[in-house]
């Protein structure tokens, strides 16, 4: 029988400052894939995440990091900048990490970057066995 995992939860709020859409993040206890960080009852900050997208099941991935990941997400799915994951079609997140500061999640981006790939979807695997979009869970639409 698998061990019970605990995770969090988290809802999304749009904002208008200084004429840019900004997304904030509040966490409640609940489901969150991956998250090791503790967390109060509606916390409301930035997290430094680290993330995967993917192009789908199998698929092609990209590793980063964010301290705004429902927004970094969106950047992904619009194509707001040439690179690796306009390219490949990378608009899945199918895992993230919330890390306690910048600096570790950064570390932890890069450590992942240098497992073989049989690593990287085993860790997928554990929270996502699907490869589900876990943007939905966040907030933001399904992709069609």
């Amino acid at each position: 029988m698998a061990s019970p995992i605990r995770l969090r939860t988290m809802q999304v709020e749009q904002t208008w400052v200084g004429g840019r859409m900004m997304w904030d993040i509040f966490c409640h206890a609940g489901l969150v894939p991956a998250s090791n960080v503790p967390h109060t009852e509606a916390m409301r900050e930035r997290l430094p995440c680290v993330y995967m997208m993917a192009s789908g099941f199998l698929g092609t991935l990209y590793v980063g990091v964010t301290s705004n990941l429902v927004g970094r997400v969106m950047q992904h799915r619009e194509g707001t900048f040439e690179g690796f994951t306009k390219r490949y079609g990378c608009e899945l997140l199918v895992w993230y990490d919330v890390g306690e500061t910048m600096e570790t999640a950064i570390a932890r981006e890069k450590t992942i970057k240098k497992w073989p790939r049989d690593w990287t979807c085993n860790l997928i695997e554990r929270t996502n066995p699907e490869w589900n979009d876990l943007a939905v869970g966040l907030g933001l639409e399904p992709l069609s």
